[in-house]
């Protein structure tokens, strides 16, 4: 009688993801160009001083509008006190920071797991120094945006630290939000008739 070999079948999931579901979607988006392209929407309305609100819920996506949330998403933006608020909420240069965080987290999960990486343990840190004289028109020199943001990660996986830092250069160049913050895009205001 011979002896049987363990063979071991790949994973199915790896960090929470699908792998086979994964590889069918990169392979239709291979096939077909068109399904990468996807637009996002935020809907946001003024509720007072420094408070708005924004709806997140529809998306365009993999060629067609997408149906599955079936309700929104809600965020509301507010200013600390010393920039005359009353917390209501977050505001928009922290929410910014949010949305960087996150999308360097998903995007590095997402390509450690196409690589076969499993995460044991992942956090992120940021912070970001900006100059309220940019935004106040105190000083025209004066940038009112972010003068510089620090991400700071914390990675413990099964593979070499050369890996790890591999993988963070790919995905500060890969992250979708990551990349619109760190190279110029048009953005256009316009006003909508009533």
């Amino acid at each position: 009688m011979q002896s049987q070999q363990n063979v071991s079948t790949p994973p199915t999931r790896i960090n929470g993801l699908d792998v086979q579901a994964a590889l069918e979607t990169i392979e239709a988006v291979k096939a077909d160009a068109g399904l990468a392209r996807f637009q996002f929407r935020a809907h946001n309305t003024w509720i007072d001083g420094g408070t708005n609100r924004s709806m997140i819920r529809d998306f365009y996506g993999v060629g067609r509008e997408d149906a599955s949330r079936t309700t929104s998403f809600e965020f509301i933006n507010g200013e600390p006190p010393v920039l005359l608020g009353d917390n209501e909420g977050a505001n928009p240069v922290e929410f910014l920071l949010h949305a960087l965080a996150g999308c360097v987290t998903t995007t590095f999960v997402l390509h450690a797991m196409a690589r076969g990486i499993t995460i044991r343990e992942l956090s992120t840190e940021l912070d970001g120094d900006l100059d309220v004289r940019g935004l106040l028109g105190l000083d025209e020199t004066v940038s009112p945006g972010y003068e510089r943001i620090r991400i700071k990660m914390n990675v413990k996986a099964d593979c070499s630290d050369q890996e790890i830092e591999d993988l963070l250069a790919y995905t500060q160049q890969h992250s979708p939000v990551c990349n619109t913050v760190c190279r110029p895009v048009p953005v256009e205001i316009s006003r909508v008739s009533a």
